[in-house]
């Protein structure tokens, strides 16, 4: 059996901790004030360097149009509204999606200008924190909101801090969305506080349309609740029959999702950041995707059809109750476990969730948490492993290095990349195998990443950021080598559009979503000791082929291309030389770059450099046809 990889129990430690600060009274004071003196709309309040932007639970979404009904994706709805978060995902993985009547509501919000005003002014006023909060569907324009300032203020402004707090707030978006949060290290940023039978954070897991009327005559009752108490007394109510049915569809939906990792159908929502369980004997905070899942399910199913409309309007009781609740001692003398700190902590959780040890499910949710506690471990565990390994193969990449190194300065000079390309030593044999070793690494590297068997912030530890730059700077000339060594640019076509790998281009995608400092961009005052553009030999063969083929070409309009490719080519390496981006074995005198400078020089003094607008005789041949390239000079072959 394998052993604990913990010895306690996180979650209702994190609900203390949460509990004992001023922020969720602070916030919910302000969701209250928002429903009650601004419908359809928000609040504005700051308390020293904290501001606070409180969305109204009164919102009106158009359900009218499937689009509002349903998932969208973001990059096609809200293209760069979130800046780079929804672009460039992986092509593997289902679009980054959310509720499109929430989606479009919030762009609403953001296309006023008071809205991007008052932002300015929280700016403005040095605030340092910025928490977003709301209830009901306020509480999802909150989290878009938060989303929206985590992916453009604060990418602009680290400094500011920003934090999302909701109550009763409904699922925003699928499993990508999700995903993609968990991987841009911004779970933390936001924590869902829920009802422990509050229909509406787990009325998505049900499809909208079987029961959509019933579902606008409730957000009526509860937004006029919200507004004025009286007001929701008078509001015209759903048979006891359609709420059970309600209660059902939602609960049996929410059972059949605790047993699969994907709806049948496809899109569906997921929870993301972190979930506050709150019940009349405390609450426990989770931030497991499965576990949260699977705890919605649970602590709905002991409640009864009633209890799920009245719990959406109780979220002032659970946050005074759990504050004052972590004032007093509490003691577990009434629950049976044994002498396992980690089965104590877990008694402690589910007790403060309302499972108690008699009832049937409590050996359901007890599984549920030790999974939770037990899948983090893991990949931490995983990390560290990773770690490990990562030292093991390290000095792979010092015997490449070093043979780099003794290109450099071998006699032939042919350089790194073109010695490797043209090897016929043991030597070159050796550093291929030390390739290949390297690959297999980081491909399993992105798989367990893949397949969260690492932390979901794995891929911003600067450690492994650096080492796979290097590897990529280091180790893709070399693929590169030997993908034109093999001649697979005839079958499949030049490298960087259809043999580069998948793993350089994620490797990219680090580098540049990565904190850089100041240093970085000071000008460079020596040649680099790896070529900063690790595809650069690529771009080398390319246009050397384009050299070829413009030499016998007589089709004017292809000679163009291959001539405004050649001089594009020759103005970035020649920018990159000028900012000392490249190393020393691309000058080296029988280097392809060398080659295709001797071979270009050739070819331009066959070529007659004419002034622009040259005027044509209607006699001349296509031998003779006039090129203009883009740098506003025309050539004719000679």
């Amino acid at each position: 059996m394998e052993p604990e990889t913990s010895q306690f129990e996180s979650s209702e430690m994190l609900a203390t901790y949460l509990a004992s600060t001023p922020l969720l009274e602070d916030s919910w004071r302000l969701c209250s004030r928002a429903n009650a003196e601004a419908p359809q709309s928000f609040l504005v309040h700051c308390a020293g360097k904290v501001g606070y932007l409180a969305f109204s639970g009164v919102q009106l979404v158009d359900c009218t149009e499937e689009s509002c009904r349903k998932l969208v994706e973001v990059e096609v709805y809200a293209k760069g509204l979130f800046g780079g978060f929804c672009a460039g995902g992986d092509a593997d993985r289902e679009p980054i999606m959310v509720h499109g009547g929430l989606l479009q509501l919030f762009m609403m919000f953001l296309n006023t200008q008071n809205f991007l005003s008052k932002i300015d002014e929280l700016l403005l006023k040095g605030c340092k924190s910025i928490v977003c909060t709301g209830h009901s569907l306020g509480g999802a324009l909150a989290s878009l909101s938060a989303l929206w300032l985590l992916s453009t203020v604060q990418t602009n402004s680290p400094s500011i801090q920003v934090l999302c707090i909701t109550f009763g707030s409904p699922m925003l978006g699928n499993e990508s969305f999700s995903q993609a949060i968990l991987q841009e290290r911004w779970c933390g940023n936001f924590c869902h506080v829920v009802g422990q039978h509050d229909i509406v954070p787990r009325m998505l897991f049900a499809p909208a349309t079987p029961i959509m009327k019933e579902l606008v005559i409730l957000f009526h009752f509860w937004q006029l609740s919200m507004a004025s108490p009286c007001l929701g007394q008078l509001a015209s109510q759903l048979s006891y029959e359609d709420i059970v049915e309600v209660f059902r569809l939602v609960l049996t939906c929410a059972e059949k999702r605790c047993g699969e990792a994907k709806d049948q159908e496809g899109s569906v929502f997921w929870p993301f950041g972190g979930y506050l369980f709150c019940t009349d004997n405390g609450a426990v905070c989770l931030d497991n995707r499965v576990a949260i899942v699977k705890l919605l399910y649970l602590t709905m199913s002991k409640g009864s059809a009633v209890s799920y409309i009245e719990d959406h309007l109780k979220y002032e009781s659970y946050v005074g109750r759990i504050c004052l609740h972590y004032l007093r001692r509490r003691s577990l003398t009434d629950v049976s476990f044994s002498e396992s700190s980690s089965e104590a902590g877990i008694a402690f959780a589910l007790r403060s969730s309302g499972i108690e040890f008699q009832e049937a499910i409590y050996g359901t949710a007890k599984n549920c948490l030790a999974m939770a506690r037990h899948i983090g471990c893991r990949r931490n565990i995983n990390n560290a492993k990773m770690a490990v390994s990562l030292a093991k193969v390290n000095p792979l990449r010092a015997q490449i290095e070093w043979y780099k190194k003794f290109c450099d300065q071998s006699d032939d000079q042919m350089g790194y990349y073109d010695a490797f390309k043209h090897r016929n030593t043991r030597r070159g044999s050796k550093v291929n195998m030390n390739r290949l070793k390297l690959e297999i690494f980081w491909d399993d590297v992105i798989n367990q990443l893949e397949t969260n068997q690492l932390t979901h912030d794995f891929h911003k530890l600067l450690k492994y950021v650096n080492a796979a730059h290097t590897y990529t700077l280091l180790v893709e000339p070399l693929d590169i080598a030997e993908y034109y060594r093999t001649c697979m640019h005839k079958s499949n076509g030049h490298y960087i559009e259809h043999g580069r790998k998948k793993r350089f281009k994620i490797f990219d995608k680090w580098w540049r979503d990565r904190k850089v400092g100041d240093e970085e961009s000071n000008p460079r005052s020596r040649f680099a000791s790896l070529t900063q553009d690790s595809c650069f030999w690529a771009q080398v063969e390319e246009a050397r082929e384009c050299v070829l083929h413009l030499t016998g070409e007589r089709d004017s309009g292809r000679q163009s291309v291959s001539l405004d490719k050649i001089v594009k080519f020759e103005q970035y390496a020649q920018d990159m030389i000028a900012r000392k981006e490249v190393s020393v074995d691309v000058f080296a005198k029988n280097s392809s770059y060398s080659m295709f400078k001797e071979e270009w020089e050739v070819l331009k003094s066959q070529l007659q450099l004419l002034p622009p607008r040259f005027p044509v005789s209607q006699e001349s041949t296509v031998q003779d046809m006039c090129i203009e390239t883009e740098n506003t000079y025309i050539v004719r072959l000679s």
